[in-house]
């Protein structure tokens, strides 16, 4: 179990991989949802750009808007929403993600999160729209961006607001690209501020904003 500061909010309590060497997928459910034996272990393991949503999040203005955490792993930026009583719904599409939730949720004595399957390449007719759409290093694959912004599209309520943190991953720029052409337009934050363990870190916030 780890403990992971959030700033100006309490620790979260989570429980995570050891490593990136772990892999268990004896009913094929992984690959199924196309994730290779090398990717398997990412959902499980606390991000830096993950603990930096999570941050954002402890603070941002969310008002009633439907949230959507996308490629969320281990939640961490979904709990502190949802402990801040947001309308949250935490999606990814690895089949251990929602056993972690639970147990991380219980760890931290919250309610009960809303989840659903989100994998980016097919349709969840269940997820419905969001007018806020969070994420974080999801853009570590060069076929990312096309399928990522067709899902956001797919999900963002006509006026949305989509906040993603990107540790200067090189396929940003596609992404922008994919973004653009669906109709929403960027403004971008550099983030030079440490973790809260001291650790340097270096990225950046994309922000898209839609409107009819």
């Amino acid at each position: 179990m780890q403990h992971i500061a959030v700033a100006t909010g309490a620790d979260l309590h989570i429980r995570s991989l050891l490593d990136r060497q772990q892999y268990h997928d004896p009913l094929g459910e992984a690959e199924a949802a196309g994730i290779s034996p090398a990717c398997w272990p990412l959902f499980g393991q606390v991000w830096p750009s993950a603990q930096k949503l999570a941050d954002l999040m402890q603070g941002y203005d969310i008002g009633g808007r439907r949230v959507l955490e996308i490629g969320c792993g281990l939640a961490l930026a979904s709990m502190v929403v949802h402990r801040r009583d947001g309308d949250i719904t935490a999606s990814d599409c690895h089949p251990l993600t929602d056993l972690f939730l639970q147990a991380n949720l219980q760890l931290n004595a919250l309610s009960a999160l809303k989840y659903q399957t989100g994998n980016w390449g097919r349709a969840n007719l269940a997820l419905g729209e969001f007018e806020l759409i969070i994420g974080s290093d999801v853009l570590y694959e060069r076929g990312q961006p096309e399928v990522l912004a067709a899902f956001i599209a797919l999900h963002a309520a006509p006026m949305a607001e989509v906040l993603i943190i990107d540790p200067n991953r090189g396929n940003r720029s596609a992404f922008h690209r994919q973004m653009a052409a669906l109709g929403f337009v960027l403004s971008e934050t550099v983030i030079t501020t440490p973790l809260s363990d001291g650790s340097a870190y270096r990225g950046r916030l994309l922000r898209y904003l839609r409107a009819p």
